[in-house]
């Protein structure tokens, strides 16, 4: 145990310390949203509904990626690790601009379709806000999937440092750009939703373009070589979309019903849709440890189980387990006291902040179900048992949460609280369907590799 525990820390730290600084780009951004209006922060949590569908999508998809080249890594393969790191980072993009392309054509009819109802302002912020982020799509996939290979070789540091390096150049840009500045004779204008937009595109634009110099460069194991030079190979792209690919649509289905209850949402009025983006927003920050330590353990169950050693997989993903649900149980009893000064961070709208405080208590009583929904499940696809984790999170979403966030929050008028339950019901279906998994031990005796 004490081995797991420091092999454990070694990777998990780098990536605790970057999904701090990932989070707080979106906390900083929907925080100066806040305090232009109600309709901004409405805006940007609606259409960053859409957003995340694909950039989870992405970062599912660059799963595939993490894992077989943590498997190879764990095999001493290097050049089949450096063979499969091209074979993700190119299918990413290509996937990524297909994407993109079909987004930017249907850009306002996805908008109206699916927000419609929303205030004629709140629909203008959402546009605007919408065209420019799309654009930054491929730069976010070459991101996560570039991220992920060289987590799967072991160097989860670099990620951390060009992460790090984005959030300031967002939080400066974007404070910029957001308000405006005139100093002496140097003056920018304030740009408002679109100076958001603006930040982080370029933040996001410079983050992939440090992560690709740094995989021409190479690391201890991975490098990027002849990159002019690339041709399909079907025997890597196999497992890398074996996992990726199912991962990616567990993703998709799952954010997409996400969305699904935004729209709920949406017909509750401004301050339900303020309310549930601050919330999310608080939440997403609270949840760093366990975020960390779910892509922690897609790279170390990928890793022992390329060195072939089934029990260390198992008794790592189990500690990582613990140790994710102790770190989420002391923050939710944290945010309990803290929830009002937390909530007034992001408005000064006292119906909103009201709302957020009574959210923030409710999630403090479920908090420990997150782990075994979401810290096993992305163990279980470093074994490359990404087919279970999709069917199972299809069931929790479209079957439960969905369905019982619907009946709690509109017929039976809970309002944004019952479509927080019905999330929570979700967590705890998934949570058992994969314990159950986890202790069968089927997951084990996959190959994905050969």
């Amino acid at each position: 145990m004490n081995f797991i525990r420091k092999d454990v820390f070694k990777l998990a730290v780098p990536i605790l310390t970057e999904q701090l600084f990932v989070m707080s780009l979106g906390v900083v951004n929907t925080m100066m949203a806040g305090h232009i209006n109600k309709e901004a922060v409405s805006a940007i949590g609606m259409v960053d509904s859409i957003n995340n569908i694909f950039i989870a999508f992405f970062s599912a998809l660059a799963v595939g990626g993490t894992v077989v080249v943590a498997q190879y890594a764990g095999r001493k393969n290097i050049k089949r690790a450096n063979e499969a790191v091209k074979q993700a980072l190119y299918s990413a993009v290509l996937i990524s601009l297909a994407i993109t392309t079909a987004m930017w054509i249907f850009r306002k009819q996805l908008v109206t379709l699916l927000y419609g109802s929303a205030d004629v302002q709140v629909i203008d912020y959402a546009y605007t806000y919408l065209e420019i982020t799309l654009l930054t799509y491929p730069l976010v996939a070459l991101n996560l999937s570039a991220n992920g290979v060289l987590r799967g070789a072991g160097d989860t540091k670099t990620p951390m440092k060009i992460t790090m390096f984005m959030n300031v150049i967002n939080v400066i840009l974007g404070y910029c750009l957001i308000y405006g500045v005139h100093i002496k004779n140097f003056k920018i204008s304030s740009l408002g939703v679109e100076g958001a937009a603006i930040a982080i595109a370029v933040a996001r634009t410079l983050g992939a373009v440090m992560v690709f110099i740094v995989l021409l460069r190479g690391t201890a194991i991975v490098k990027l070589v002849k990159v002019a030079q690339f041709n399909f190979d079907r025997k890597l792209l196999k497992p890398i979309f074996g996992v990726g690919i199912p991962a990616s649509v567990e993703s998709f289905l799952f954010n997409g019903g996400k969305l699904i209850t935004q729209i709920f949402i949406v017909d509750m009025g401004t301050i339900s849709i303020a309310a549930n983006t601050i919330t999310n927003s608080i939440t997403n920050m609270l949840n760093i440890p366990g975020m960390a330590l779910s892509i922690a353990a897609t790279a170390l169950v990928g890793q022992y189980m390329g060195r072939k050693d089934s029990s260390g997989a198992e008794d790592c993903l189990s500690y990582l387990n613990k140790v994710s649900t102790i770190c989420l149980v002391v923050l939710a009893l944290i945010s309990v006291p803290a929830a009002g000064f937390l909530s007034s961070l992001y408005t000064t709208d006292s119906s909103i902040v009201h709302l957020c405080v009574n959210l923030l208590r409710v999630n403090a009583l479920f908090i420990p179900l997150w782990s075994i929904a979401f810290v096993l499940p992305a163990g279980l696809k470093g074994a490359g048992d990404a087919r279970y984790t999709l069917v199972t999170s299809i069931i929790g979403m479209w079957i439960f949460r969905i369905t019982m966030g619907y009946i709690l929050g509109i017929p039976l008028k809970m309002g944004v609280i019952g479509i927080w339950l019905g999330m929570y019901i979700d967590w705890l279906v998934r949570g058992i369907l994969y314990y159950m998994r986890f202790k069968k031990g089927k997951w084990k005796s996959l190959v994905l590799i050969k």
